[in-house]
């Protein structure tokens, strides 16, 4: 996995924005990309403190997806219905997202070792009151301290990996990174799902909070921000700009808002499956086991993982296919889902289902492309600004469908039955659609807009 293939074409990671005054740049002769483009050089090292780094993001997503095999103990241990367990994801994903921002800044300004450091420290104390918590107050509370540290983590590994890599690898790292994370998905989907029911609610989780402990001492220890002797990001007038016009100048640029689009339209739908309502829908929803929808599951995070792979190469060689593939990824997800839910009685047959969670495994992988659009079109000194912003859009959409679908549930439930049929599943799912349009246009518009700039 950690080979990266030499970049044919130098169009997917251009260098940031060029300003007057900056040294002109100057073509490697081997390989005719600008010398911005080329250095650092990567090697060793730089898969070492990207390791380092990413250990971090595996932990968080470990973190973030552990309530989506643990959706109906939850309601079981919280005595609430679905709109109420939807609240700890929307919550935890309101977090998240309303912090990009602020996290962006703070890796503008302090740099993403310590941002790392105080999300570890984040999560591992949201988690542990979470696995002690009994009531549904202070377990909600625990996930948005969750939620905070979970924010801080992906913009800084992909920080950490602009100053460790060449641009023009930057794309594939960043795939590279979505992949591996996902691995932190399996540990939910396979481990969790099992110690639930072995070890208990309580133990379970605070073990994962305790594994926060040793990858802080690595981060601490042994993470270094940029190669030895690398200069440090310029102090450019844009890094002095103060907080409201260094948002405004990121908010201004096209670029910034389609990545935030496309991110918002690709992410969401696996996004929210796999957080909270996959489990359910596929246990109450379609009658199956907890082993076999656990199973289905861990293949749509083994899909991801693929798709990761595969994206990353393509989108590697050639900036031209950013937005076909996600396009591609949107159409493909967009039917796979309506004629999931057009089925009828809302029991599609395995084989559809096995379809549809394979497709959905391209929706992380796809979202990163939006990413890809902030970093190429701001310069270095508002990079992390712009990627939070950027990196918000999965997340309010995963939001928006997550209340969506628990409000429509709730309103479907048969009174007195304790759970929810396959037909209320089924027009409870159907919300994912709007999201998945507005995205959709947004996209198309403001890529006309980014081609007239």
């Amino acid at each position: 996995m950690s080979v990266d293939p030499a970049p044919t074409a130098p169009s997917l990671s251009v260098p940031a924005p060029r300003h007057a005054g900056d040294p002109p740049a100057v073509a490697s002769p081997a390989t005719g990309f600008p010398a911005a483009v080329l250095h650092p050089p990567g090697g060793r090292a730089a898969w070492f403190a990207w390791s380092v780094g990413v250990s971090v993001y595996v932990l968080a997503v470990v973190h973030r997806t552990s309530l989506g095999v643990a959706g109906l103990d939850a309601s079981a241990r919280f005595g609430i219905g679905a709109s109420a367990l939807s609240t700890f994801s929307i919550l935890q994903v309101l977090v998240y997202a309303g912090m990009q921002i602020p996290v962006g800044l703070l890796v503008d300004r302090i740099g993403p070792r310590r941002v790392l450091l105080l999300g570890v420290a984040l999560m591992s104390a949201g988690q542990l009151a979470f696995a002690f918590s009994t009531a549904f107050a202070p377990a909600l509370a625990s996930r948005a301290v969750l939620g905070c540290g979970d924010a801080m983590t992906f913009i800084s590994v992909l920080r950490i990996a602009a100053r460790w890599f060449p641009a023009a690898r930057n794309p594939f790292v960043a795939q590279l990174t979505g992949l591996v994370g996902t691995g932190g998905n399996l540990v939910s989907t396979v481990v969790l799902a099992q110690a639930l029911h072995t070890a208990g609610w309580s133990t379970t989780f605070g073990v994962i909070a305790l594994t926060g402990v040793p990858i802080f001492v690595a981060v601490l220890a042994l993470l270094r921000e940029a190669p030895p002797g690398a200069p440090a990001p310029a102090p450019k007038e844009g890094a002095r700009l103060p907080v409201g016009r260094l948002i405004r100048a990121s908010w201004a640029e096209p670029g910034t808002r389609l990545g935030l689009w496309v991110h918002f339209t690709t992410a969401f739908p696996a996004s929210a499956f796999g957080l909270l309502w996959g489990l359910p829908y596929l246990v109450e929803g379609q009658g199956m086991s907890r082993a076999g929808a656990g199973g289905l599951l861990s293949l749509l995070v083994l899909s991801s993982m693929a798709f990761g792979l595969l994206f990353g190469r393509l989108i590697s060689r050639s900036a031209a296919l950013r937005l076909p593939v996600a396009f591609t990824v949107l159409g493909a997800t967009a039917l796979c889902w309506s004629v999931t839910l057009a089925w009828p009685h809302g029991r599609p047959p395995l084989w559809l289902l096995v379809v549809l969670i394979l497709v959905m495994g391209s929706n992380g992988p796809a979202s990163l492309i939006g990413l890809d659009y902030a970093r190429a079109h701001n310069p270095a000194e508002r990079m992390g600004t712009a990627s939070g912003i950027a990196n918000m859009g999965g997340f309010i959409g995963s939001m928006i469908t997550l209340l969506g679908i628990g409000v429509l549930l709730d309103a479907l439930a048969d009174p007195g039955s304790g759970g929810y049929d396959a037909h209320a599943y089924q027009l409870a799912f159907c919300f994912q659609l709007l999201p998945l349009l507005l995205g959709t246009t947004m996209i198309l518009r403001l890529r006309r807009k980014l081609a007239a700039a």
